[in-house]
């Protein structure tokens, strides 16, 4: 793995562009996804800079990419991602930041809803979505039919095609500390006040738990 030191300079293909504030990591694939790079003298916001625009073979950590072309890259906001960085691999407290991302464990439960037990109704084979074509954020309100119940503390991923398999809201929900993990095939849409579901806040409530593998 190659190791990038945080505080060190960064350049663009025309010119200096920043210096490296930390670094983002995937906890299930657990990979180094993104470097965040903050303009010099924090002057701006920090930019995510995808892994695959840092040229590999420089010893200095250059992007394959211009001054301007790095100026559009996607804000690097903080609220989106864990701390601590779960899977620090050999970086520092502060220094690396995870993706709200959560690997399934040994199994699930059934997915029956609404607390009708599996006895009485077959178990549902949930949809998956592949990472890069939900964008849903951390933090998002969740809307059940009837109602708000909570927002987003992030994805569970399935381990093997990272695919996206629910919804996992954070603490401090309409249940308190239950953990609450939403089938992806239950989200109706997302829309521009958040998460919209096809449950009610009973069946969510009702829903059976999942077995998360989260790392650190």
């Amino acid at each position: 793995m190659t190791q990038y030191t945080i505080g060190v300079e960064v350049t663009c293909s025309d010119g200096v562009c920043g210096d490296l504030r930390c670094v983002v990591v995937d906890p299930v694939a657990r990979v180094l996804t993104h470097l965040v790079v903050e303009p010099k003298h924090r002057q701006g916001q920090g930019r995510l800079v995808p892994i695959d625009l840092v040229d590999a073979s420089a010893e200095e950590i250059c992007l394959r990419c211009s001054a301007a072309e790095f100026d559009a890259l996607e804000e690097a906001e903080e609220t989106h991602f864990l701390s601590g960085g779960g899977e620090p691999m050999g970086y520092g407290a502060g220094q690396a930041l995870a993706w709200p991302y959560y690997g399934l464990g040994g199994g699930m439960g059934g997915m029956g809803i609404g607390g009708v037990g599996m006895a009485n109704n077959p178990p549902i084979i949930e949809d998956r979505v592949p990472t890069g074509e939900v964008e849903v954020f951390r933090g998002e309100d969740v809307h059940a039919t009837d109602g708000n119940i909570g927002r987003v503390q992030g994805l569970v991923i399935h381990p093997k095609d990272h695919h996206v398999t629910h919804v996992l809201l954070e603490e401090g929900h309409l249940w308190g500390k239950k953990e609450i993990a939403i089938p992806i095939s239950a989200v109706k849409d997302v829309a521009a006040d958040g998460v919209r579901l096809n449950l009610t806040k009973d069946e969510v409530r009702d829903l059976p738990p999942v077995d998360l593998a989260r790392h650190g």
